[in-house]
Formats: C-alpha cells, structure tokens, sequence
C-alpha cells in the first residue's frame, strides 16, 4: 500500500471559513469591473479577522481570470511617509514585471514618477521642474491614476492597498480621487482598514466616501463557533487525527480557543502555531495527536503565542528579530547585515529559520517582512524602553551610513530613528527635511508630524524655535481643517516673532489668523486684518499697507459690505499704482470685479475684469488669468446673476471659461479647475446645455471634495441645484440646495447662506410648499434687507415669487419694482432677465395685460438675444397664457409652439433617460393639449414653423426693407418688428437677414422673380 505523505505541520486554514456573504460581493463586483464598471470596496475588522484572507481569495480568483492584480501595503511608520502604499504598489509591480516590460514602463514613467521612485529613474532622466506643493500633489495624483487607468486598458486590473489604518493623509485624499474615477473603467481597488486603529484623518476620508456613496463596504465580525470548529476540522483532516484528539479538537479545545480569541482567526491559528511549537500538539505515525495540556499552557493572547515561538529561536535569530521590529515591518536584508555585521551565508541561514517559525516571510530577494504586523508589535513591545531606545539609534546611526543620494530616499526613516533614539540635533536636520519634503508633496499630515519633532527636539536643545516654524505648521493643520491647532500654531508664530522683534513676521501672523477667522468668525477676522494694517502703518511699508487694505476689503465683501470694500480696494489700488506694483495692481483689479459682482454690478465688475485680465496675460500670471476669466462667466445671464443686468451673452462668456478651464488644467492646479468647472457648468446650464453642464459641475464637486475645499464645495453644490431646478428634478435640486446650505452656513459664508436660501424658497414654491419657502425667507430676509447684492436680490426674487404662489400679486410688483429701482443701472435703465419675467407674470395677474406683454416681450428679447434657452421656453409659456386671456389664440398657439420645440430640444442630449423622460413629462404638461390639425397649421410647418404675420416680414426683408420701412408697412411699432425678426431667426436657425432671405427664396415663400 502507498504510503501517505504526512500533512504540512502549517496552522494556516487551507480554505476560506465564515465570509461566503463577503465573498458573493467580492465576486459580482469582480464581474462588475470585467464589464468596464469599476469600484472601490473597504474591508475593515479588527486585527486579524480575516481581511487579508479575503483579499487572497480574491487575488486568487481574479488571477484566473485574466485580471493584472497589484498589491501595496501600508506600515506603522507609514502615517508620516507621503505616498507610502502607492509606493509599495508601484516597486511591487516593477518587481513582478519581466524586465522588458520594467524598461518600458521606466522609460515611460521616468519623468513623472521621479520624486517618488528616485531608485527606479535612469541616472539621465533629467528631474522635472518644481512646482508649488498643491500642484505637485495633483500632478503626481494625476500621473497615478493616468497609470493605473492605463493598465486596466489591456487586461482588468485588481489593486489591493492593505492597513491603510496606518496610511498617510496624502494616499487618502488620491483613493478618494481614484475611486471617483474608476467607476467606468475595468478596474476593482481592494483597501483593507483596522475600525479599530482609526485615526482623525482615516475617519474623516471614511465619512467622506460614505457620503459620496463611493464604496462597498464589507465588515468583517468575528468568527462564530461552529466556523471556528470548521477551522480545526480544516486544520486537522480526520483521516490523520487520533479519535481521542478529534473529541479534544472540538470539544476543550474548541471551547478554550473561542474563548480565548472570540473568533479571531488569526489568534486561532497563532495559539495553534504556538502549541505545535512546544510540542502541546503533535505529528506521530501519521497522526495529529496531544499530551496532557493544563489549561494554563494555552497561551491568553498573540503576544504569548510570539513569546513561546520566539523562545524556541536560537540567540542569532532572536537577535536578528529583534533588530528587525526595531527596524520596521518591512525590512532589507542589506540593513540586516550592516547591522550585525554577518556575512550573507550567516544572515540567509537566520532569515530561514525565523521564516520556518512562521514569523517573517520573504518578500523578495532583498526584502523581507513579519507575517503579520501583530508578531512585530508583540516582539517590539517586549524590549525595554532603554532597549528601543538604543537599537533606534543602532538603525538610525547604520542607516547614516548609506551614500548621500540615497540618504534623500531614506530621510523619513533618518527621522523617525533619530526621534525615537532621542538623538536631538539629529533629529531637528532630517524631522526638518522630512517636512519640507512632505510640503513639498502636499501631504500636510506627514509635515505636521515632522515639524512636531523639530519643535520637541528644539526644546530639548533649549533652541528658540523661528517663527517660520509654527508658521509653517499652522498652514499645514488650517489646510486640513484643525482650526485649533492652527491657531495655536499661528498665535505661537505672532509670539515669536514679538520675541524676536520681526514686525514684518509678526504682521504675517495677524494676516494669517484674520485669514483662519474668516472661515469661523467673521468679527474675529476683522479684528486680525485691521491689527495687520496698523502693523502695516507702523512699518511705513506701503505693499504691506496695500495687502492689508485687500484683505480688510474682501472681508467687508464676505459680510456682504460691498460699498465698504469697494472703499479699501480703490485705496489699494492707488498705492500700487504709486508703486508701479503690477502684480499688486492686478491683484487688486481682480477683487474689485468681484466685489462689483456680488455688489450688484455686472457691467462694471467687467469693466474691471478685462483690465485685470489684460494685466494678468502681460505678466504671464497663469493663476491670476484663468480666476479672472472664470469669474467673467458672472456678467451673463447666467440663473445666478440673471437678476442684474447682463454685460455679455452667454456664448461669448462659455469661451471665456472654456479657455480658463484650459489653462486651468496647464498648470495643474486643482482647486482653479474646480472654480473653472463649476462657472462653466453655471454657464452651460443656463444654456440650457444640461448634459455637458451636469459633467461639469459634477466634476468640480469632486475635486472640491478631493482637495477639501468647502467654498468650492459650497458653489459646485449651489450650481447642481440650479442645473437640476431648471430641470424641474425638484428633490434633486432639494438635496443639493440644503447640502450647500449647510457648508455655507459650517464656513460662516453670508453669501453663499442667502444664494443658497433664494434657491431652496424657489425649489419650495416649486414643489407647492410655500410654507417652507416662507420660513426659510423669513430666517435670512427681513423688510429692511436692501436689494442691492447678487445674493440680496436673489432672496427678494423668491419673495416676490412666493408673493405670486400665495396670491399676492400687489405685494409682488412692489418688490419688483424696489428691485428695479435698487438696482446699479436703476429705473431709467433696462432690467435683469428673470425681473422681466417675474413682472410680467404679476402684471398678468393683476390684469394688467398690456403691460404684462411688454415686460415678458423685454425678458423675450433677452432670452432670444443671449440664448437663454430654459427661461425662454418658460417666457413663451407664460405669453401663451397671457395671450390666450385675450383670445389671441394664433399667437398663443405660436408662443405654445416655441415652448414645446424648446423643451423638446433641451431633452434630446441628456443621455439620463429618468431625468430627461422626467423633463418632458413636467415641462410639456405645462403647455395646453395641442390644437387639432390645421390648414394654417400646415402652412406653418411648410414654412419652418412660422407664423402668417413673421412670414410677412420675411417677405418684406426679402424686399431689402428696414425695420422701420417693415414697421410703417405693417402698421406695428419697430420694436415688434424686430421681435418678430429675432423669432424667426431662432425658428431657422439664421443669424443674418440675408439668412433669411435666401430661406424665403429656397422654400418657395418668395419667387426668384421677386
């Protein structure tokens, strides 16, 4: 008979035990990316539930799928390390890579990845210029997820980033991009998190993708039991078990195991482990056996169960061991060596009897790893603290050693070995070096911890730390939104800057704290820019006084002062001007567009905006030209400023915020994108161009979330809303409305409170909750509130609109009017679009209906002249009632007829089909059931849909008469001719009278003769 090998003495469960729920998931997301839909799933359980298992099971499947599969993973020290798993990722997929593809990959990458692979870069690759620390961050963001999308082009691609408990912010902030990012494409990220072992920042990414919906998430509990019994039943085949130790297995031990490790499978297997090595358990004659084991034997925890596998080591491999958790997790067989001087033979014979001992395992021929970070922990902890002490400068003090282009590779370990030996100076060098290199990468989290340890190492030594330093801090934690600890920072910063005497630092400092306040408290904020600006007159430093002028007057902006800041501006202008300072002049030309903007004023905030632009493009300041040009997008008539009086079309100013978003992207800053995004989905939608302004806005809201921006957020939200209002997706609008209400409100923005307040009450009267609108109104509008700002009138024109709903129409006009007579071009001038309209429909409801015609033919004439087709349709509507109560039924049918084709022609791109099906369905129940099928009718439909008196002035422009001529002949004033012009060029898409002309020649309207 054949003789039957002995099992492998390995407590590793061969198969996958109490997840099947978890692994149905897995798998349909798994077939979910092969089809080009991508997702992101977060397992998260204690320590050693299982996490890594799963993944294994995953990678497994996937491999035999076809699936490219790359894992990272994350380590203790990893929290201050920018990039530290993407790192990890990327050297594991060169390293499993043949060498050809690692060539070509290098070669394509060289460039790119060189601040963050300096090891892999050809020695000729020349590095890439600097940039700032937020545009290198999105660069390198950029050029990762370009990769991994690159990758999953060829085959589908499985990312696995584990422990990301112990990732830097940096790495979080690029999954949150990434996984926006894959939802089309073939792709599966895998990320495994301990809920145990959250830090601030890790709960705050957590809440964010929860938000955002971005992810599966799947929760792994402890085992139950019976699937701790299936563990040993797996672990210990029956054919080979002694029935004596079957009944031990899932009786006592059963029982002492589940107790002990209240299912955690990882401690089941290492207790296991941790018996077979004192031989509590056994392999003999073909069978797993037991000796007599007092209860007292089963070790209580991992740490025991390290303990008792440590103490069967010999003294070379527990030394080794040692070295290796003080080392790290994740280690080099060449730091190894350097460290206790053996020679490789000798240092290869101890790495495999620790491997042996299921305590390290290889990662690859230079580098090794603990099998779980558990078994480091558990071996770290057991040494002194003058032990650790000592063995973190050994590391510390190897690590030096390494020649001085690799040091810079090593600069975060230099740093962390040196605080942990408690070596000062050493510390202050590469803690400060190590920030600097984290700011320079943008990962604000890494730099704090860095500056933390210069600022500790600076008192040990009793060295007074420099103003710059708690400065520099204090950027970093405002960045991520500690207003505490930035203010102490920067309040620390005011202090030294007074010990030292600096009255140029210390006016820095007051601006940096007015800055913080602004977000929180706006009197605290005034309170810090004015104490700047005395500093600023105390320096007799003009450019410092004229900074300082800005700011107090973008502060009066932000509380809704405009008349203020418009003051303070104008001063500051000056004094550049005096200077010759003409990047203080543009800076300032820029603030004054904005201030006349939200002012009010749209024609000249514009005047000032081409000034500012024209000074930006002479100085090539990128950033300043693509914020001025974006900003214009404000002087058309957009659904945000189609209270005032436009200063362009909305064609013109869609170019002007196309080219901004162009060099937006130039240049690689991300948060300007986002303004440029969502003023081009402003834009866009009130074009009535909702397919592409949807992308848009919801792009910006994504890197506004991405980079943590709560203005942005804040407007991107305000701009969805409004795309989804003028789609009548009402609860769309709600949702997006209230989110902007609240990060206005968290920001303490008056603007952005009352913008989001007008646009919530219209959405309520909308819906017919006029109750709602009214007590929203009644929280940010009082009878005094002026009507002068952008945001003003935007809550008085929804109480003029609410006065409509509730059958007021008196009430209605006289806000209006006050509207009008408020406004910067006052009573003698032309209205805005949506004031036009607004006093049309109350003039229709006091029977007023001359009037009523007049002002919706005003609000016509704009709506045709600019493109602004969703107010269009709507002023259409509303003259085919108007028109209807005076029994003018052809010309009620016309303006029913414009209102249905511009529905229909809005609906046609969306490619969302509830949302578009949901358009037509509201907008065309609207418009009264079609009329019967017509002689006249056809004749109208012959003819491009014209009616009889518009065919008339086509004939009579075919004639070469003027307007005026036209107008005599028809016995009708010029400006109803030139209405009836503008319509018929937007029913044939002509732009010209002679347009329109050779139409009437080409369709028979007019002979050739003629």
């Amino acid at each position: 008979m054949e003789e039957i090998n002995p099992p492998s003495p390995s407590m590793i469960t061969p198969h996958l035990i109490g997840r099947a729920g978890q692994l149905a998931t897995l798998h349909l997301l798994v077939e979910q990316a092969k089809r080009g839909e991508g997702h992101l799933a977060l397992i998260s359980g204690e320590a050693g539930i299982g996490k890594s298992r799963l993944v294994a099971e995953i990678k497994t499947s996937t491999t035999r799928q076809g699936f490219l599969v790359v894992q990272g993973n994350c380590f203790p020290a990893d929290l201050t390390y920018p990039y530290a798993p993407l790192l990890d990722l990327l050297r594991s997929l060169f390293a499993s890579r043949p060498a050809a593809t690692l060539a070509t990959e290098l070669e394509r990458l060289a460039r790119d990845l060189f601040p963050l692979l300096p090891e892999l870069v050809p020695q000729q690759t020349a590095p890439l210029l600097p940039l700032e620390p937020e545009q290198e961050k999105r660069r390198l963001f950029a050029v990762l997820a370009n990769f991994f999308t690159h990758l999953s082009a060829s085959s589908p691609l499985l990312l696995i980033i584990e422990d990301v408990h112990w990732s830097d912010s940096t790495s979080l902030d690029f999954l949150s991009m990434f996984a926006r990012r894959i939802v089309s494409q073939p792709l599966l990220l895998l990320v495994t998190y301990r809920q145990d072992e959250m830090h601030p920042q890790l709960s705050s990414w957590l809440a964010q993708i929860t938000r955002e919906r971005l992810a599966e998430a799947l929760q792994l509990a402890p085992l139950s039991r019976n699937d701790v019994d299936m563990m040993l039943s797996a672990l210990f085949d029956q054919r080979h078990t002694a029935s004596d130790m079957r009944r031990y297995l899932h009786g006592e031990l059963l029982n002492a195991l589940y107790t002990i490790t209240e299912g955690n499978p990882f401690f089941v297997e290492e207790m296991l482990s941790a018996m077979i090595a004192a031989a509590d358990i056994f392999y003999d004659q073909g069978y797993w056996n037991r000796r007599s084991l007092p209860a007292a034997r089963i070790p209580h925890s991992a740490q025991d169960a390290v303990q008792q596998r440590t103490q069967r080591l010999g003294e070379a491999a527990r030394q080794v061991l040692t070295l290796a958790a003080v080392a790290g997790r994740h280690f080099d067989f060449a730091l190894l060596q350097q460290l206790t001087g053996y020679d490789e033979e000798e240092l290869l014979l101890v790495m495999k009897e620790l491997v042996s001992a299921q305590l390290v395992v290889e990662e690859s021929s230079e580098q090794f790893a603990f099998r779980h970070a558990l078994t480091r922990q558990a071996i770290y902890t057991q040494l002194l603290a003058r032990e650790r002490t000592r063995l973190h400068r050994t590391v510390a003090e190897t690590m030096e050693q390494l020649p001085p282009a690799a040091l810079d590779a090593h600069v975060e370990d230099l740093a962390n070995h040196f605080y942990q030996a408690r070596r000062w100076q050493k510390t202050m060098d590469y803690a400060q070096r190590a920030g600097e290199k984290a700011l320079q990468l943008y990962s604000h989290r890494a730099a704090i911890d860095y500056f933390t340890w210069v600022l500790e190492a600076a008192d040990h030594l009793t060295l007074p730390p420099p103003s710059s330093l708690y400065r520099a801090r204090g950027q970093a934690y405002e960045t991520l939104g500690e207003f505490e600890h930035a203010r102490h920072d920067y309040t620390q910063a005011l202090d030294a800057a007074r010990t030292a005497h600096d009255r140029t630092a210390e006016w820095q400092s007051a601006i940096d704290l007015g800055f913080l306040w602004a977000a929180r408290d706006y009197a605290q904020a005034e309170t810090w820019f004015r104490r700047a600006f005395d500093l600023s007159q105390a320096l007799s430093d003009p450019a410092l006084h004229a900074h300082s002028l800005n700011r107090i007057g973008n502060w009066h902006l932000n509380v809704e002062q405009p008349h203020e800041a418009l003051h303070y501006h104008q001063e500051a202008l000056s004094i550049f001007q005096e200077l010759h300072d003409a990047c203080g002049i543009a800076e300032t030309l820029d603030l004054l567009g904005m201030t006349s903007y939200l002012g009010g004023d749209l024609i000249r905030g514009t005047s000032y905006y081409q000034q500012a632009i024209a000074l930006f493009s002479q100085l090539g300041d990128q950033q300043g030209l693509t914020s001025s040009l974006a900003t214009g997008t404000l002087r058309g008539p957009t659904f945000q400023t189609d209270t005032m009086v436009s200063a362009a079309g909305l064609a013109r100013v869609c170019q002007d915020t196309e080219q901004a978003l162009r060099i937006a992207r130039e240049i690689g800053q991300r948060s300007a994108q986002a303004y440029a995004l969502f003023q081009l989905g402003l834009c866009l939608g009130s074009q009535g161009d909702y397919q592409q302004a949807l992308v848009a806005a919801k792009e910006s809201l994504a890197i506004a979330e991405e980079i943590e921006h709560r203005q942005w957020q804040t407007a991107a939200h305000t701009i969805l809303g409004g795309i989804y209002s003028s789609l009548l997706a009402l609860p769309q609008a709600r949702e997006h409305f209230e989110q902007a209400l609240a990060l206005a409100r968290e920001s303490g923005s008056l603007f952005w409170t009352r913008m989001a307040t007008g646009y919530l009450a219209s959405v309520a009267i909308l819906r017919h909750d006029e109750a709602q609108a009214e007590e929203a109104l009644h929280a940010v509008l009082s009878s005094d509130t002026p009507a002068q700002t952008m945001a003003q009138r935007m809550l008085w024109c929804a109480s003029a609109e609410l006065a409509l709903a509730q059958r007021q129409p008196t009430r209605a006009l006289e806000i209006i009017d006050h509207l009008i007579a408020s406004s910067a071009q006052g009573t003698t001038g032309p209205s805005g679009l949506r004031i036009s309209k607004l006093r049309g429909e109350a003039l229709a409801a006091l029977q007023r209906t001359e009037e009523a015609q007049s002002a919706f033919m005003a609000a016509h004439e704009i709506a045709t002249a600019q493109k602004v087709r969703p107010m269009h349709w709507r002023i259409c509507l509303a003259l085919g009632y108007l028109y209807q109560t005076q029994r003018r039924n052809a010309e009620a049918e016309q303006a029913f007829a414009i209102a249905r084709t511009l529905i229909e022609e809005l609906a046609a791109p969306i490619a969302d089909a509830p949302l578009r099906d949901n358009f037509l369905h509201l907008a065309t129940a609207m418009l009264p059931h079609s009329s019967l099928h017509t002689p006249d009718r056809s004749v109208k439909q012959a003819f491009g849909g014209l009616t009889e008196r518009e065919r008339e002035v086509a004939v009579l422009i075919v004639q070469g008469q003027s307007n005026q001529m036209i107008a005599n002949a028809l016995v009708v004033t010029k400006r109803t001719v030139e209405t009836h012009i503008g319509n018929i060029m937007f029913k044939l898409g002509c732009s010209s009278r002679t347009q329109i002309a050779v139409w009437a020649v080409e369709t028979g309207l007019v002979s050739r003769s003629e």
